[in-house]
């Protein structure tokens, strides 16, 4: 009999946990979602970097090629490229903060 109250408390100790298991853990995003994320979006900005110095470099050199000024045009436009490849950088980066900060919004709504 004293084993009872003891099995009783246990199976409700048991629903209990199971219960804050659940609503603790509820639907979660794979861990591994988040980081091939985070590697496309490096990746998506080293490429868009390295776009921007060989689009530059390719004017640069093919202007130098026709002008006959060698160093002149491709330094220029390899800056330029530069330029170019760091403000797309800047505007993904900007583009997926703003994202992350519209889904708290949508998550409060639904």
């Amino acid at each position: 009999m004293a084993d009872e109250p003891d099995q009783e408390r246990l199976k409700a100790l048991e629903m209990r946990l199971a219960k804050m298991k659940g609503a603790v853990e509820g639907p979660r995003k794979a861990h591994q979602d988040d980081q091939y994320s985070q590697a496309q979006l490096a990746w998506r900005m080293v490429i868009e970097l390295v776009a921007g110095l060989g689009i530059g470099f390719g004017i640069g050199y093919g202007l130098d090629s026709l002008l006959g000024t060698m160093p002149l045009f491709l330094v220029l436009f390899i800056l330029a490229g530069f330029a170019a490849g760091i403000k797309t950088m800047l505007r993904s980066a900007r583009e997926v903060q703003e994202r992350k900060a519209a889904q708290p919004a949508k998550r409060e709504e639904d």
